[in-house]
């Protein structure tokens, strides 16, 4: 009858340590390709303002708007891009998020 209940008590701490090792997690969920498009864009504007007076705004604007209309058409994939050569034409490097 003792093996029973050490066995039984055994078992309890360890499903007590799994559940609380699961709980303890902080790892945050990565970014869906919408967040990352919009991330990217609210850069650009925060970008714009200290950088505008880059050779590149205009087309950097270009690339911004057409980024902008590849995220609204479900093709986040274009629109990162797009997105991402903008800020570098104007010198700024793309956040990239932590994986």
């Amino acid at each position: 009858m003792p093996s029973l209940s050490i066995s039984l008590l055994g078992a309890l701490l360890g499903l007590g340590l799994v559940t609380a090792a699961v709980g303890q997690s902080d790892a945050k969920a990565p970014l869906t390709r919408s967040e990352r498009c919009a991330n990217l864009s609210h850069q650009f504007d925060e970008a714009l303002e200290t950088h505008a007076t880059a050779t590149q705004v205009t087309a950097a604007k270009a690339l911004q708007r057409k980024g902008n209309r590849y995220c609204a058409a479900k093709k986040q994939a274009q629109g990162i891009r797009m997105l991402a050569n903008a800020l570098k034409l104007l010198g700024v490097a793309p956040n990239d998020p932590v994986q």
